[in-house]
């Protein structure tokens, strides 16, 4: 089982996020980062180990190009080919791509981490990469590398020319200027610009602090790409413009300022008419001729600006944000397209929770905000505002946000919790009712303060929703009490809402914290820990059954066990210890020393995952493994180590669409549902026995219903169309010919012409009505058996007579057919008008 490491990359990684490599493989995802951009049809961007290709008119994922076995770093547009593409890696390779057909063309295996990369045109046999120093830590430099031409796919590139020493490994703080004539690097205090055809050097440095107290560190570096221009960005938020620094004493600056926080990046447009610069403010600023007082803006862009680019003819600006999300703008600073995958938060509290209706992972999105994010599609469906105030963008300013969510069995309800903590702790618990005209969630209660101190734990009693009464939610805290919220409908005819949730039950045990709940399956019962002890209640009479304890240690987390297990109770201590307690018996069944740090049960299963914590005494740290068992039987189905070294913070179980089919007998256990888990730097990974090409779907694939047509709306629900016919078909185990299908001309001209070209809808609208209509003389094979099964029916009275008939001529028609003599095989209107003569009363002709 093959097991990527995870890199760590200190230049454009905003997220993190896997795929599979082969079967029963973990792996993790890597969020977007924004590099190059091709003009006016696709985006194309460095994910984790992964070159993605986005679609600009529809935003889907068109194609996936896979090769690097670590970090991708830069991606570049070849400059004498715009069909081709560089990318560069930690692995120490440059590979060239025909990423219009996926189709690797070339490798170059320099030998070295390769930090960033850069392509010029007047270098055509060479690149330029930033690597680190040999024989020196977190020291980087600059270094030119040639590409040999020769013939072959893997070719070494082992020949490089040093061009700066001590640049910054962050692909933004090098930039080349005017046509590649010099290169500028900022690192800290000091600029430096080489100039190719002189070979001189020029350096410049800056004061840390300036008298009014400003941060001159530079943050990032643009080159103005036809005028001796260079704009610096800064962590005071100013913007310099250099000139004249051809010269070590004679160069000049000017100053811009808005940014109130640090500048993040700067990119000149394509003839260097203005300068864009993006911070931690969430807005791009457009600043035009160099000037402080002509800019534009555009706010509200959701999170801080890490990168800016844009396509090659202008028409497009992109931004890359910390919370991994990729924003297209049209040159107007009007906004276009979003592309959104997993949202990076500032912390995870709410854990994994799978929503039941849409089963996308849901969890801490953007500040006050839930995402629910689908894993098919590695997209966000939508973000659910819960907190609904402004977040403000200022270090050291508490703020709410959300620590608790839960959902109903079926997903109509949504409980959440928000605190903010700042001399006093404000507590407000959210019930929400899924709304099915909006499709969207609404409030219907809201409980101040529902404990007196921080909530710890919230579940609902998985029942029928039918029922509102048998609806349950439990909370539980620090204040030493469990609260039962169920609902009450509202008798006053006046009243705007006729739902809403109350307490109904407080229960305690000897004033111990409350740290986890859970109902068992069928509800009847609720187990509650009390820091060293774990309580199961009645839950229709709120009796107090029986009392679990396994000292020491506090009790970390507890599940019930689900389907033939269901009689037991799993929980797991924070010095070591996993139990199993039999509810029939009341007695522990078994306990296994093991340091379990998240205990996730599968709702579809018996199958349960410990996630749990190895400490390796020859390298004195430690790594991750997961335990895969059924409460009943003690052994492990399963046990997987080192798949991690982050500490795991949060799993889930993910219901599939349809069971899998799985070869090996390890990994049975993923048949029904598959295993995601969150680590502390916000990793989301998975254990997979898919490939990644088959895991994601591909807008190619899901999308096109010919290759030569476009992606439209039209086109996607002919395909869908298509599909749904071709599978009842399969089904039915009949072969039938579609008349209306691509190739009936009207369609194929409806679809190949352009629109502008077309000629009138009076014009088409016959011809491809009569496309669609089917002769009688050609019917389908499906409307054969409909007409043998009616008539049949009508017949039969006469079925005896009919069977007899049947029977005779089957007799009749055997030695001829053993003579090797053919029969005439009668029509279905043959056999139609037979059966009418058949049924005819010919009686009256013994009159005669």
């Amino acid at each position: 089982m093959r097991r990527r490491r995870p890199a760590r990359r200190p230049g454009r990684v905003l997220c993190r996020c896997q795929a599979s490599g082969g079967p029963g493989s973990w792996s993790e995802r890597l969020r977007g980062t924004l590099t190059a951009f091709f003009p006016l049809r696709f985006l194309l961007c460095a994910s984790g180990d992964f070159v993605k290709m986005y679609s600009v008119a529809t935003e889907e994922l068109v194609r996936l190009l896979r090769g690097h076995s670590d970090l991708v770093t830069s991606v570049q547009l070849a400059p004498h080919n715009h069909l081709q593409l560089y990318s560069s890696s930690l692995d120490g390779t440059i590979k060239l791509w025909d990423f219009t057909d996926g189709i690797l063309i070339k490798t170059f295996t320099v030998g070295h981490r390769l930090l960033a990369l850069y392509v010029l045109p007047a270098a055509e046999d060479s690149v330029f990469v930033i690597i680190p120093k040999r024989g020196a830590r977190d020291t980087f430099q600059l270094v030119s590398v040639k590409l040999t031409k020769a013939a072959g796919q893997d070719m070494e590139a082992k020949e490089f020319s040093v061009v700066l020493e001590g640049v910054d490994a962050s692909p933004k703080c090098t930039a080349f200027g005017r046509e590649g004539e010099y290169v500028a690097s900022v690192k800290d205090v000091s600029l430096q610009v080489y100039f190719f055809k002189q070979k001189q050097l020029n350096r410049f440095s800056l004061r840390r602090t300036n008298k009014k107290g400003g941060n001159n560190v530079f943050t990032c570096v643009a080159c103005h790409p036809q005028e001796d221009c260079i704009a610096t960005g800064h962590a005071d938020g100013k913007i310099r413009l250099w000139r004249n620094f051809n010269h070590k004493k004679e160069y000049t600056f000017s100053t811009l300022h808005w940014h109130h926080d640090k500048v993040l990046d700067l990119a000149f447009s394509v003839e260097g008419t203005s300068l864009l610069s993006g911070g931690v403010e969430s807005v791009l600023v457009q600043w035009h001729s160099g000037s402080d007082c002509k800019k534009d803006f555009l706010p509200r862009l959701g999170s801080a600006i890490e990168y800016v680019s844009m396509s090659p003819d202008g028409a497009f600006y992109c931004t890359s944000h910390a919370d991994n999300r990729i924003t297209i703008i049209n040159s107007n600073l009007r906004f276009s397209k979003t592309i959104q995958g997993l949202v990076k938060a500032r912390d995870i509290k709410t854990g994994l929770v799978v929503d039941p209706r849409t089963k996308a992972l849901v969890l801490n999105g953007e500040p006050g905000h839930l995402q629910f994010y689908c894993l098919q599609s590695d997209k966000q469906l939508y973000s659910l505002d819960i907190v609904q105030q402004e977040y403000i963008h200022q270090a050291g300013l508490n703020q709410s946000d959300l620590s608790r969510v839960a959902f109903s069995a079926e997903g109509k309800w949504l409980a959440t919790v928000e605190e903010r903590e700042e001399t006093d702790l404000e507590l407000q618990l959210k019930l929400w009712l899924f709304d099915e005209k909006t499709q969207s969630f609404r409030l219907n209660t809201r409980v101040s303060m529902p404990h007196e101190d921080h909530v710890t734990a919230m579940c609902f009693r998985d029942m029928d929703e039918t029922e509102d009464d048998s609806l349950m939610l439990v909370t539980t805290g620090r204040d030493g009490v469990f609260k039962v919220w169920v609902i009450l409908e509202d008798t006053d005819p006046e009243a705007q809402l006729s739902l809403s949730w109350s307490c109904d039950f407080v229960g305690s045990y000897h004033g111990y914290q409350a740290t986890n709940c859970c109902f068992s399956e069928d509800g009847s019962l609720l187990a509650v820990s009390f820091e060293e002890t774990v309580t199961v209640w009645d839950s229709s009479t709120w009796d107090l059954k029986c009392t679990f304890c396994h000292p020491p240690g506090k009790i970390r987390t507890i599940c019930f066990g689900r389907l033939t297990c269901s009689k037991y109770l799993i929980g797991a201590t924070d010095h070591g210890f996993l139990c199993c307690w039999n509810l029939l018996s009341c007695a522990l069944e078994w306990s296994a020393h093991l340091n379990v740090v998240v205990l996730q049960p599968d709702p579809f299963s018996e199958h349960i995952a410990a996630f749990s914590w190895l400490f390796k005494e020859s390298s004195y740290v430690l790594v991750f493994a997961v335990f895969v068992f059924k409460p009943n039987e003690p052994q492990p189905i399963c046990i997987q180590r080192k798949i991690c070294k982050e500490r795991i913070q949060f799993a889930a179980f993910v219901p599939r669409d349809a069971p899998e089919s799985i070869g090996s007998d390890k990994y049975l256990w993923l048949r029904r549902s598959q295993l995601f888990f969150l680590t502390d730097t916000q990793e989301l990974m998975t254990v997979s026995t898919k490939s990644l090409e088959e895991r994601l779907t591909l807008s190619s694939e899901q999308l096109a219903v010919e290759e030569s047509l476009p992606v439209t709306p039209f086109s996607l629900l002919l395909g869908k169309h298509r599909h749904q016919q071709s599978q009842g078909d399969v089904d039915l185990g009949k072969i039938v010919r579609h008349h209306h299908e691509q190739d009936s001309p009207a369609v194929k001209e409806l679809l190949h012409t352009p629109a502008h070209v077309l000629p009138s809808a009076s014009f088409l609208c016959p011809i491809f009505i009569n496309s669609l209509l089917v002769s009688k003389e050609k019917k389908s094979a499906e409307e054969a058996p409909a007409e043998v099964e009616m008539e049949s029916e009508e017949a039969e009275d006469d079925s005896d007579e009919e069977t007899a008939a049947t029977e005779m001529r089957q007799d009749d028609t055997m030695p001829m057919e053993s003579l090797g003599e053919t029969t005439h095989k009668l029509s279905k209107s043959e056999e139609k008008e037979l059966r009418k003569i058949r049924k005819t009363d010919f009686s009256w002709i013994s009159v005669f």
